[in-house]
């Protein structure tokens, strides 16, 4: 984010904070558990969500975010866990590419939103996916494009060469 440009306060740790506090409370360590109560408070299909994939589109459109990386892939933190009163950070990443191999030390939160084609994240279609902590992945969109949200507790991602 830089000064001149900065990510719309719907995409700021106020505007999220609904989502941040709720994923504060949950068990990542029951990924399946975690994305069933997810879609129980904000319902991919729901006003909310759908709201939040606008704006993260529109956002993108305007290059308020994902200013950084390819024409395949791109990306930027939105805020960090230390500007969150729920430490958790978030980043937007658009991607219809595999990106860079991760791991999540505490976990990781996702909510995809298909931009072109009928698009996948690891094998999911659009909506909630949940990695636990510890766990790793190399994030790949195929099928078409991704409008991707990732929620990071305490911001913590690892890349890895693998």
């Amino acid at each position: 984010m830089s000064e001149s440009n900065p990510v719309p306060e719907a995409l700021g740790p106020e505007g999220l904070s609904d989502l941040l506090e709720f994923a504060q409370g949950l068990d990542l360590f029951d990924p399946e558990a975690a994305v069933t109560l997810l879609e129980e408070r904000f319902p991919f299909d729901g006003a909310r969500i759908q709201e939040l994939g606008g704006a993260l589109c529109q956002a993108r459109d305007r290059e308020e975010i994902c200013q950084h990386g390819t024409d395949d892939m791109r990306f930027s933190r939105l805020f960090k866990a230390s500007h969150s009163p729920f430490n958790v950070s978030a980043d937007a990443v658009w991607m219809r590419v595999p990106g860079p191999h991760h791991t999540h030390p505490k976990g990781e939160i996702d909510l995809c939103f298909a931009t072109d084609g009928e698009p996948t994240f690891d094998g999911r279609a659009p909506g909630w996916t949940v990695y636990p902590p510890d766990s790793a992945h190399r994030p790949t969109v195929s099928g078409g494009s991704m409008m991707i949200l990732y929620l990071l507790p305490g911001g913590e991602i690892v890349f890895t060469r693998s």
